[in-house]
């Protein structure tokens, strides 16, 4: 395995941009075939090539997520929140639990690949809870009624 990660190693160092993306210049091919067949090297090459798309993805996700951190906590605040429940807001209540639960777990999965802390919003977890809660008292006020009438009994 030691070998095949130094092969890598080379290939990524040797691959330049081309007009099909990233290629082998005819050298580096002529110098890796006199130690590795072309499907080693081609193997390489799609390994090296996954992790650098890997690499442009998560930090993609990584701005993108941080971006929506930032713009999501600001419903986080009570009259910002309350207008969303008044249906006062440009996002409806149920889209913007549904964007905030899938910027939460982008968050968790952007853990694993972060070189850097994750953003720090208090509007962002805020709004989380209270998305949460939300409906809460409602049923809970329901429950209430509905157990007045047992607790006579």
């Amino acid at each position: 395995m030691g070998r095949f990660a130094d092969l890598c190693g080379e290939v990524a160092a040797s691959l330049e941009e081309g007009v099909e993306g990233l290629t082998l210049p005819p050298e580096a091919w002529d110098r890796f075939r006199a130690d590795w067949t072309d499907d080693d090297v081609e193997d390489a090459m799609a390994l090296v090539r996954e992790s650098l798309i890997q690499s442009e993805l998560v930090d993609a996700a990584d701005s993108l997520s941080a971006r929506m951190v930032e713009m999501l906590g600001k419903y986080g605040g009570d009259a910002a929140f309350k207008n969303v429940e008044a249906g006062e807001a440009r996002l409806s209540i149920e889209d913007l639990g549904q964007v905030t639960r899938r910027v939460a777990r982008l968050e968790e999965v952007l853990e694993a690949f972060r070189d850097n802390p994750p953003p720090d919003d208090e509007g962002f977890e805020s709004l989380r809870q209270r998305l949460a809660n939300h409906g809460i008292e409602e049923e809970m006020a329901a429950g209430r009624g509905a157990n007045d009438g047992d607790d006579e009994r």
